[in-house]
Protein backbone atom coordinates (compact mmCIF):
# COMPACT_ATOMS: atom_id res chain seq x y z
CA UNK A 1 0.00 0.00 0.00
CA UNK A 2 1.42 3.62 -0.74
CA UNK A 3 -0.35 6.68 0.79
CA UNK A 4 0.18 9.87 -1.18
CA UNK A 5 0.65 12.49 1.18
CA UNK A 6 2.85 14.97 3.32
CA UNK A 7 4.35 14.37 6.66
CA UNK A 8 2.91 17.75 7.89
CA UNK A 9 -0.82 16.97 6.39
CA UNK A 10 -3.95 16.67 8.32
CA UNK A 11 -5.38 13.75 7.31
CA UNK A 12 -2.22 12.31 6.12
CA UNK A 13 -1.41 11.71 9.62
CA UNK A 14 -4.96 10.30 10.32
CA UNK A 15 -4.86 7.84 8.16
CA UNK A 16 -0.90 7.01 8.99
CA UNK A 17 -1.82 6.81 12.69
CA UNK A 18 -4.83 4.29 11.84
CA UNK A 19 -2.71 1.99 9.33
CA UNK A 20 0.32 1.80 11.97
CA UNK A 21 -2.00 1.10 14.45
CA UNK A 22 -4.34 -2.00 12.80
CA UNK A 23 -0.82 -3.19 11.40
CA UNK A 24 -1.28 -2.38 7.72
CA UNK A 25 2.26 -2.07 5.97
CA UNK A 26 2.40 0.72 4.05
CA UNK A 27 4.89 3.19 2.11
CA UNK A 28 4.38 7.21 2.60
CA UNK A 29 5.15 9.19 -0.51
CA UNK A 30 4.71 12.79 -1.49
CA UNK A 31 1.58 13.47 -3.63
CA UNK A 32 2.95 13.78 -6.77
CA UNK A 33 1.57 17.03 -7.92
CA UNK A 34 3.58 16.23 -10.86
CA UNK A 35 0.48 13.53 -12.43
CA UNK A 36 -2.37 15.32 -11.06
CA UNK A 37 -3.93 14.54 -14.06
CA UNK A 38 -3.42 10.66 -13.44
CA UNK A 39 -4.52 11.15 -10.25
CA UNK A 40 -7.57 12.91 -10.97
CA UNK A 41 -8.39 10.09 -13.17
CA UNK A 42 -7.79 7.55 -10.47
CA UNK A 43 -10.02 9.23 -7.46
CA UNK A 44 -11.86 12.29 -9.08
CA UNK A 45 -9.55 15.18 -6.66
CA UNK A 46 -6.13 16.15 -5.82
CA UNK A 47 -5.87 15.72 -2.42
CA UNK A 48 -4.06 14.08 0.39
CA UNK A 49 -3.92 11.11 1.51
CA UNK A 50 -4.71 9.54 -1.74
CA UNK A 51 -3.92 5.37 -1.53
CA UNK A 52 -2.96 3.19 -3.93
CA UNK A 53 -3.55 -0.25 -2.36
CA UNK A 54 -2.01 -3.18 -4.90
CA UNK A 55 -3.86 -0.98 -8.03
CA UNK A 56 -6.96 -0.28 -5.87
CA UNK A 57 -7.43 3.53 -5.76
CA UNK A 58 -8.99 5.21 -2.54
CA UNK A 59 -9.41 9.27 -1.34
CA UNK A 60 -11.39 10.43 1.88
CA UNK A 61 -10.02 9.19 4.90
CA UNK A 62 -12.86 8.49 6.52
CA UNK A 63 -14.41 5.97 4.00
CA UNK A 64 -10.89 4.72 3.45
CA UNK A 65 -10.80 3.69 6.90
CA UNK A 66 -14.46 2.17 6.92
CA UNK A 67 -14.18 0.10 3.97
CA UNK A 68 -10.23 -1.03 5.63
CA UNK A 69 -11.96 -2.06 8.58
CA UNK A 70 -14.03 -4.12 6.92
CA UNK A 71 -11.13 -5.63 5.34
CA UNK A 72 -8.82 -5.83 8.78
CA UNK A 73 -11.60 -6.70 11.34
CA UNK A 74 -8.74 -7.14 14.13
CA UNK A 75 -8.46 -4.21 16.70
CA UNK A 76 -11.76 -2.88 15.83
CA UNK A 77 -12.13 1.05 16.12
CA UNK A 78 -16.29 1.01 15.83
CA UNK A 79 -17.64 1.08 19.32
CA UNK A 80 -20.30 -2.03 19.57
CA UNK A 81 -22.69 -0.22 21.59
CA UNK A 82 -25.42 1.92 18.88
CA UNK A 83 -24.86 5.30 20.91
CA UNK A 84 -21.36 5.34 21.69
CA UNK A 85 -20.45 4.53 17.79
CA UNK A 86 -22.91 7.58 16.69
CA UNK A 87 -20.82 9.88 19.56
CA UNK A 88 -17.89 8.29 18.09
CA UNK A 89 -18.82 9.48 14.16
CA UNK A 90 -19.91 12.83 15.54
CA UNK A 91 -16.51 13.49 17.39
CA UNK A 92 -14.67 12.38 14.29
CA UNK A 93 -16.56 14.48 12.28
CA UNK A 94 -15.74 17.61 14.29
CA UNK A 95 -12.06 16.84 14.41
CA UNK A 96 -12.09 16.50 10.19
CA UNK A 97 -14.51 19.27 9.56
CA UNK A 98 -14.46 22.21 12.40
CA UNK A 99 -11.33 21.69 13.89
CA UNK A 100 -9.65 22.50 10.45
CA UNK A 101 -10.09 26.35 10.58
CA UNK A 102 -8.06 26.83 13.95
CA UNK A 103 -5.58 24.31 12.77
CA UNK A 104 -4.88 25.62 9.31
CA UNK A 105 -4.89 29.19 11.20
CA UNK A 106 -2.21 28.50 13.61
CA UNK A 107 0.00 27.50 10.75
CA UNK A 108 -0.41 30.39 8.08
CA UNK A 109 -1.10 33.28 10.67
CA UNK A 110 2.09 33.17 12.54
CA UNK A 111 5.85 33.83 11.21
CA UNK A 112 7.45 31.16 12.83
CA UNK A 113 4.90 28.62 12.01
CA UNK A 114 4.25 29.72 8.29
CA UNK A 115 7.87 29.48 8.14
CA UNK A 116 8.40 26.22 8.99
CA UNK A 117 5.22 24.74 6.97
CA UNK A 118 5.90 26.62 3.71
CA UNK A 119 9.10 25.46 3.36
CA UNK A 120 8.09 21.42 3.67
CA UNK A 121 5.50 22.03 1.49
CA UNK A 122 7.69 23.88 -1.07
CA UNK A 123 10.09 20.88 -1.23
CA UNK A 124 7.56 17.58 -1.22
CA UNK A 125 5.11 19.45 -3.51
CA UNK A 126 6.33 21.93 -5.83
CA UNK A 127 9.59 20.21 -7.34
CA UNK A 128 7.77 19.61 -10.48
CA UNK A 129 7.18 23.45 -11.28
CA UNK A 130 10.06 24.84 -13.39
CA UNK A 131 10.36 28.05 -10.93
CA UNK A 132 13.25 28.97 -8.50
CA UNK A 133 12.68 27.54 -5.25
CA UNK A 134 12.05 31.12 -3.58
CA UNK A 135 8.91 31.30 -6.05
CA UNK A 136 7.59 28.34 -5.31
CA UNK A 137 7.86 28.88 -1.69
CA UNK A 138 5.81 32.61 -1.98
CA UNK A 139 3.54 31.00 -4.74
CA UNK A 140 2.83 27.79 -1.17
CA UNK A 141 2.11 30.95 1.22
CA UNK A 142 -0.24 33.03 -1.11
CA UNK A 143 -2.30 29.97 -1.91
CA UNK A 144 -2.71 28.91 1.42
CA UNK A 145 -3.10 32.13 3.21
CA UNK A 146 -5.58 33.20 0.82
CA UNK A 147 -7.78 29.74 0.76
CA UNK A 148 -7.76 28.45 4.27
CA UNK A 149 -7.28 32.14 6.10
CA UNK A 150 -8.74 35.01 5.05
CA UNK A 151 -11.19 33.00 2.73
CA UNK A 152 -12.43 31.09 5.31
CA UNK A 153 -13.35 33.65 7.82
CA UNK A 154 -10.22 34.24 9.47
CA UNK A 155 -9.99 38.02 10.50
CA UNK A 156 -8.34 40.47 13.55
CA UNK A 157 -12.33 40.54 14.55
CA UNK A 158 -12.87 36.41 14.36
CA UNK A 159 -9.41 35.24 15.54
CA UNK A 160 -9.96 35.55 19.57
CA UNK A 161 -12.61 33.00 19.07
CA UNK A 162 -10.57 30.96 16.88
CA UNK A 163 -8.16 30.33 19.05
CA UNK A 164 -10.57 29.85 22.13
CA UNK A 165 -12.10 27.14 20.05
CA UNK A 166 -8.81 25.38 19.90
CA UNK A 167 -8.57 25.59 23.98
CA UNK A 168 -11.95 24.37 24.37
CA UNK A 169 -10.88 21.48 22.13
CA UNK A 170 -7.86 20.83 24.63
CA UNK A 171 -10.15 21.11 27.47
CA UNK A 172 -12.76 18.67 26.52
CA UNK A 173 -10.50 16.18 25.42
CA UNK A 174 -8.28 16.77 28.82
CA UNK A 175 -11.94 15.93 30.71
CA UNK A 176 -11.74 12.64 29.01
CA UNK A 177 -8.42 11.42 29.18
CA UNK A 178 -8.48 11.50 32.71
CA UNK A 179 -10.82 8.69 33.20
CA UNK A 180 -9.15 6.65 30.17
CA UNK A 181 -6.11 6.75 27.76
CA UNK A 182 -8.42 7.27 25.07
CA UNK A 183 -11.65 8.99 24.41
CA UNK A 184 -13.62 5.86 24.74
CA UNK A 185 -12.20 3.18 25.96
CA UNK A 186 -8.42 1.32 26.44
CA UNK A 187 -8.13 1.46 22.86
CA UNK A 188 -8.47 4.21 20.26
CA UNK A 189 -12.14 4.32 18.58
CA UNK A 190 -13.41 6.52 15.55
CA UNK A 191 -13.41 9.73 17.69
CA UNK A 192 -10.09 8.92 18.46
CA UNK A 193 -8.83 9.04 14.85
CA UNK A 194 -10.92 11.35 13.98
CA UNK A 195 -9.08 14.19 16.41
CA UNK A 196 -5.86 12.69 15.58
CA UNK A 197 -5.90 14.73 12.24
CA UNK A 198 -5.57 18.27 13.85
CA UNK A 199 -4.22 17.11 17.14
CA UNK A 200 -0.97 15.38 15.27
CA UNK A 201 0.40 17.18 12.29
CA UNK A 202 -0.87 20.54 12.70
CA UNK A 203 -1.62 21.40 16.70
CA UNK A 204 0.90 18.79 17.47
CA UNK A 205 3.91 20.01 15.75
CA UNK A 206 3.40 23.58 14.98
CA UNK A 207 5.44 25.79 17.13
CA UNK A 208 2.72 28.00 18.46
CA UNK A 209 -0.13 25.65 19.13
CA UNK A 210 2.40 22.96 19.78
CA UNK A 211 3.76 25.23 23.31
CA UNK A 212 0.02 25.82 23.99
CA UNK A 213 -0.66 22.00 24.21
CA UNK A 214 2.43 21.30 25.70
CA UNK A 215 1.73 23.72 28.49
CA UNK A 216 -1.87 23.84 29.04
CA UNK A 217 -3.41 20.24 27.77
CA UNK A 218 -0.35 17.57 28.62
CA UNK A 219 -3.12 14.96 28.72
CA UNK A 220 -3.56 16.10 25.03
CA UNK A 221 0.26 15.61 23.97
CA UNK A 222 0.98 12.97 25.67
CA UNK A 223 -2.47 10.96 24.08
CA UNK A 224 -0.93 12.11 20.61
CA UNK A 225 2.30 10.03 21.23
CA UNK A 226 0.23 7.29 22.26
CA UNK A 227 -1.82 7.05 19.00
CA UNK A 228 0.81 7.49 16.90
CA UNK A 229 2.99 4.45 18.88
CA UNK A 230 -0.45 2.47 18.01
CA UNK A 231 -0.23 -0.63 20.15
CA UNK A 232 -2.45 -3.63 20.47
CA UNK A 233 -4.77 -4.30 23.89
CA UNK A 234 -4.70 -7.98 25.08
CA UNK A 235 -8.19 -7.11 26.35
CA UNK A 236 -9.29 -3.71 24.42
CA UNK A 237 -12.94 -2.36 25.72
CA UNK A 238 -15.01 0.45 24.60
CA UNK A 239 -17.63 2.21 27.21
CA UNK A 240 -20.89 0.68 26.51
CA UNK A 241 -22.47 4.61 27.55
CA UNK A 242 -21.18 7.66 26.92
CA UNK A 243 -19.54 9.20 30.55
CA UNK A 244 -20.51 12.48 31.69
CA UNK A 245 -16.79 14.14 31.54
CA UNK A 246 -17.91 13.83 27.72
CA UNK A 247 -19.93 16.47 28.48
CA UNK A 248 -17.91 19.47 27.33
CA UNK A 249 -16.29 18.14 24.44
CA UNK A 250 -19.85 17.43 23.28
CA UNK A 251 -21.47 21.08 24.07
CA UNK A 252 -18.52 22.36 22.16
CA UNK A 253 -19.30 20.39 18.72
CA UNK A 254 -23.22 21.32 19.24
CA UNK A 255 -22.32 25.23 19.55
CA UNK A 256 -19.72 24.84 16.70
CA UNK A 257 -19.47 22.61 14.06
CA UNK A 258 -22.87 21.75 14.05
CA UNK A 259 -24.21 25.50 13.97
CA UNK A 260 -21.52 25.30 11.17
CA UNK A 261 -22.98 22.19 9.16
CA UNK A 262 -26.69 23.86 9.74
CA UNK A 263 -25.80 27.34 8.01
CA UNK A 264 -23.18 25.89 5.24
CA UNK A 265 -26.40 23.41 4.28
CA UNK A 266 -28.78 26.13 4.60
CA UNK A 267 -26.67 28.31 1.79
CA UNK A 268 -26.32 25.19 -0.11
CA UNK A 269 -30.40 24.94 -0.15
CA UNK A 270 -30.24 28.34 -1.37
CA UNK A 271 -27.50 27.96 -3.91
CA UNK A 272 -25.60 30.38 -2.79
CA UNK A 273 -21.61 30.24 -2.70
CA UNK A 274 -20.73 32.02 0.05
CA UNK A 275 -22.15 32.42 3.93
CA UNK A 276 -22.57 34.10 7.31
CA UNK A 277 -22.68 32.67 10.52
CA UNK A 278 -22.77 33.81 14.37
CA UNK A 279 -20.86 30.72 16.33
CA UNK A 280 -21.08 31.14 20.16
CA UNK A 281 -21.44 35.12 19.30
CA UNK A 282 -18.74 35.76 17.13
CA UNK A 283 -19.57 36.59 13.54
CA UNK A 284 -17.88 34.91 10.90
CA UNK A 285 -18.78 36.48 7.11
CA UNK A 286 -17.73 35.08 3.89
CA UNK A 287 -17.20 31.47 4.30
CA UNK A 288 -17.09 29.09 1.30
CA UNK A 289 -20.05 26.78 1.05
CA UNK A 290 -19.13 23.46 0.87
CA UNK A 291 -21.03 20.57 -0.85
CA UNK A 292 -18.95 18.29 0.86
CA UNK A 293 -19.65 19.00 4.35
CA UNK A 294 -23.77 18.72 3.15
CA UNK A 295 -22.91 15.11 2.96
CA UNK A 296 -21.03 15.06 5.82
CA UNK A 297 -24.58 16.22 7.82
CA UNK A 298 -26.51 13.90 5.30
CA UNK A 299 -24.20 11.01 6.67
CA UNK A 300 -24.71 11.99 10.30
CA UNK A 301 -28.49 11.95 10.21
CA UNK A 302 -28.45 8.87 7.92
CA UNK A 303 -26.50 7.33 10.96
CA UNK A 304 -29.01 8.88 13.20
CA UNK A 305 -31.77 7.32 11.71
CA UNK A 306 -30.05 3.65 12.35
CA UNK A 307 -30.56 3.89 15.63
CA UNK A 308 -34.07 2.42 17.44
CA UNK A 309 -36.44 4.85 18.93
CA UNK A 310 -34.77 4.22 22.60
CA UNK A 311 -30.99 4.72 21.31
CA UNK A 312 -32.55 8.14 19.54
CA UNK A 313 -33.75 9.46 22.42
CA UNK A 314 -30.36 8.90 24.77
CA UNK A 315 -28.19 10.41 22.32
CA UNK A 316 -30.71 13.76 22.37
CA UNK A 317 -30.19 13.62 26.10
CA UNK A 318 -26.78 13.30 25.55
CA UNK A 319 -26.86 16.75 23.55
CA UNK A 320 -29.30 19.23 25.15
CA UNK A 321 -27.33 22.02 23.54
CA UNK A 322 -27.79 24.36 20.51
CA UNK A 323 -27.86 23.44 17.03
CA UNK A 324 -27.73 19.68 18.07
CA UNK A 325 -31.54 19.17 16.27
CA UNK A 326 -29.79 19.38 13.00
CA UNK A 327 -28.70 16.00 13.56
CA UNK A 328 -32.57 14.60 14.01
CA UNK A 329 -34.47 17.81 12.18
CA UNK A 330 -34.80 17.42 8.23
CA UNK A 331 -36.97 20.82 8.61
CA UNK A 332 -32.74 22.17 7.56
CA UNK A 333 -31.98 20.68 3.95
CA UNK A 334 -29.65 18.39 3.30
CA UNK A 335 -29.05 17.13 -0.24
CA UNK A 336 -25.79 16.98 -1.39
CA UNK A 337 -26.49 14.20 -4.57
CA UNK A 338 -22.98 13.05 -3.56
CA UNK A 339 -22.12 9.26 -3.30
CA UNK A 340 -25.66 8.23 -3.82
CA UNK A 341 -24.15 4.47 -5.17
CA UNK A 342 -22.24 4.46 -2.51
CA UNK A 343 -18.76 4.26 -4.47
CA UNK A 344 -16.62 5.77 -1.75
CA UNK A 345 -13.48 5.50 -1.02
CA UNK A 346 -12.97 4.22 -4.78
CA UNK A 347 -13.90 6.33 -8.06
CA UNK A 348 -14.86 10.16 -8.03
CA UNK A 349 -14.10 11.61 -4.56
CA UNK A 350 -14.95 15.64 -4.04
CA UNK A 351 -13.18 18.17 -2.63
CA UNK A 352 -14.29 19.68 -0.03
CA UNK A 353 -13.57 23.37 -1.04
CA UNK A 354 -14.07 24.33 -4.58
CA UNK A 355 -10.18 25.17 -4.79
CA UNK A 356 -8.77 22.11 -3.80
CA UNK A 357 -7.20 20.86 0.16
CA UNK A 358 -3.65 20.81 0.51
Amino acid sequence: MIVYGSRISYYTGKLEAYLRYKNIAYTPLPTPYGDAQMLKEKVGAVQMPIVDDDGKWMSDTTPIIMHLEDEHPDNPILPGDPVVDFISHLIEDYGDEWLWRSAMYYRWWYDYDRLLASNVLTDEVTGHLKLPRWMRLKIIVRRQVRHYVKRDGVTEETRKHIEQTYHNALAGMTAMLKNRPFLLGNVPSLADFGMMGPMFRHYGQDPTPQEIMRNTAPAVFEWVARMWHGQNQDQPKFVTQIPSDAAPLLKEICETHLVQLTANAEAFARDKERFDMTVQGCDYQDIAVSRYRVWCLEELRHRFDLLSADQQKTVKALLPFGSAEVLWDAQVLAQSDYNRDNHLPFGRAMNVFNGGLP
